[in-house]
């Protein structure tokens, strides 16, 4: 009776601190879309389609999946953010990307005008018909990157020297 009892008492332990340890590691796992924008937020797989995020500070922001298309993101910053983003249709003047990890994001259509891209891992990003006048390209990886149509003129390129002349379309001239 006695070591049924204790048995019973100890896989009832044992399953209650399994259960608040699958709920702490769930929950650690996941976004939280709610949470408010700062430094390293975790958004990934939240839409903040046509949201006014101006001057948020999102450095280093795990960003997977997410959405901004359309929103307000000017002068914010999203330095050392990571993930496949979309920001088609934002408005980014000013915004900061200094060293991001944003293989495959998608900023088609997007005003990027005076925007910092410093040392960003653009690998395989759409930039297409995106307004980058006056963007700094310094040392970012743009391997397979498509700026079919983007408007780059006074772009500072990758090797932090060359800025592209008045006109530059889909090509830095």
């Amino acid at each position: 009776m006695f070591q049924t009892t204790r048995s019973r008492y100890l896989h009832f332990i044992g399953a209650a601190a399994f259960l608040a340890a699958l709920t702490l590691f769930s929950s650690a796992g996941q976004a939280a879309c709610a949470d408010p924008p700062g430094p390293g937020v975790d958004w990934r797989r939240c839409n903040f389609d046509n949201y006014p995020l101006a001057g948020v500070d999102l450095t280093g922001a795990n960003l997977n999946d997410a959405s901004f298309n359309w929103a307000n993101l000017t002068g914010a910053t999203l330095d050392e953010s990571r993930g496949r983003v979309r920001f088609g249709r934002a408005k980014m003047k000013g915004a900061s990307f200094r060293g991001a990890q944003l293989r495959d994001a998608d900023f088609s259509q997007a005003d990027l005008t005076d925007t910092d891209f410093t040392g960003a891992n653009l690998i395989k990003v759409r930039f297409q018909t995106a307004i980058l006048r006056g963007a700094n390209l310094t040392g970012a990886r743009l391997r397979d990157a498509d700026f079919f149509r983007a408007d780059l003129s006074g772009a500072i390129w990758t090797d932090g020297k060359r800025v592209c002349a008045e006109g530059s379309i889909s090509f830095c001239r």
